[in-house]
């Protein structure tokens, strides 16, 4: 039996035969696709509701107008606050603690967060941490030179810290004194901010309470100033006053100014009470400052440390838990 199709019948066949063929060979696979859109769906809705967020607050920093300077100042502030636990067992007025090159680009914070870890671990008192930035630290904060090699050259404009003491004394400190109640003070720096501690406290120990001076530069104008200790040590009176010292593996003539310091010191014992820690073997100049910063502020307001109790048995070697009774 013979069929007489038509070719316009034998065409609609030929082309729905073939669109079968082409949608059984096309890969589609309806189930990744909706979770693929599932997933895109998840992520925008991800984007379109981003975490909160806020900046995280740890001091405050005023621009303080200077007549010394004539300028503005930066002068950062952390003041400490004190838990409910501590109410009653930190002192009150808390102790002050001013960090020369204490801009928040310098010491500031890692000193400062000092003064916060004690919040929690509780081993000295939490102080008030003020931040005097330096502008220009190497003009700022070295004694004017004697020497006329360290008046020229590479050192020519150095030799500027009476103004940078008039700054801290005249107007940092009323600042900081007007606007908080504070105890004990102190005052800390290293490298020629160490320098600049040990002329405060050799020059005008009246100034502040205590002193920490971190691997001093005391080599500058040829150790003039660890050369005139002795003389400047005998116009101090007896007055409380406390000084830690530290050096890393400067050595040369840094050292040799420090030796000459502390031999001067020694024969003065009763003008003030003095620490001093070598770190020649375990420390650089840059490694030496914080963790020597926590050891001074230890020796200064140090808080012993509670007593553990009686020991649990799963502290103990063996140890087994009591029988109930």
């Amino acid at each position: 039996m013979s069929l007489n199709l038509s070719p316009r019948y034998v065409g609609f066949r030929v082309i729905a035969l073939l669109g079968l063929w082409l949608m059984a060979c096309e890969p589609v696979d309806h189930k990744q696709k909706a979770i693929s859109d599932a997933v895109k769906a998840e992520t925008a809705s991800h984007n379109d509701a981003a975490p909160q967020s806020e900046p995280i607050s740890f001091g405050v920093t005023y621009q303080l107008k200077s007549d010394i300077y004539n300028g503005m100042r930066e002068v950062n502030i952390y003041v400490p606050e004190i838990p409910e636990w501590g109410q009653g067992y930190f002192a009150d007025p808390l102790p002050v603690l001013y960090v020369v090159d204490g801009g928040t680009e310098q010491d500031f914070f890692h000193i400062a967060a000092l003064s916060q870890l004690t919040l929690i671990n509780a081993e000295r008192q939490p102080m008030i941490v003020v931040g005097i930035r330096t502008h220009n630290r190497r003009s700022e904060i070295t004694p004017a030179a004697t020497d006329p090699r360290y008046k020229d050259g590479e050192f020519a404009n150095w030799g500027g810290s009476d103004d940078f003491k008039r700054h801290i004394l005249g107007e940092v400190k009323p600042f900081v004194e007007a606007r908080h109640k504070t105890g004990r003070s102190a005052i800390i720096g290293e490298s020629l901010a160490g320098l600049f501690i040990a002329e405060l406290f050799l020059k005008t120990p009246e100034s502040f309470d205590d002193y920490i001076s971190i691997s001093p530069s005391l080599w500058w104008d040829d150790q003039r100033l660890a050369k005139d200790a002795a003389e400047l040590l005998s116009r101090h009176t007896s007055s409380g006053k406390r000084l830690y010292l530290t050096m890393a593996d400067e050595g040369g003539t840094m050292r040799q100014g420090l030796d000459k310091l502390i031999q001067a010191l020694s024969v003065h014992e009763d003008a003030v009470e003095v620490k001093f820690v070598d770190r020649a073997e375990t420390d650089t100049h840059g490694s030496i400052y914080h963790h020597a910063a926590r050891d001074a502020l230890i020796w200064l307001h140090g808080i012993p440390a509670e007593p553990y109790g009686e020991t649990p048995w799963y502290f103990k070697i063996d140890g087994q838990p009591p029988v109930p009774n």
